[in-house]
């Protein structure tokens, strides 16, 4: 098995919870909920309801994977974002 990045884990955590399109989606937020589920879950227990999820639901599984990454890499890309990894630098 392929050993999860920091990012594979955050995804999961993400996918499990109940954050939805609609919801306020700040980059406080989306950390509070991805703390959240593995608090509740476990990294682990994460990623096998996500696969759970993948086996059950395929093509639902894939459109929400597909908007958690691009969540991340919008938030990721704020100038928000880059202006406090500016400064942690």
């Amino acid at each position: 098995m392929t050993p999860l990045t920091v990012n594979d884990a955050q995804y999961a955590a993400l996918f499990v919870s109940g954050l939805q399109r609609s919801d306020g989606l700040s980059g406080d937020a989306v950390a509070e909920t991805v703390s959240r589920a593995v608090r509740q879950f476990g990294v682990c227990g994460c990623v096998g309801l996500m696969a759970q999820e993948f086996g059950d639901h395929p093509e639902a599984a894939m459109d929400r994977m597909r908007w958690i990454r691009q969540l991340f890499r919008d938030l990721s890309a704020s100038p928000a974002t880059q202006a406090s990894a500016d400064i942690a630098a």
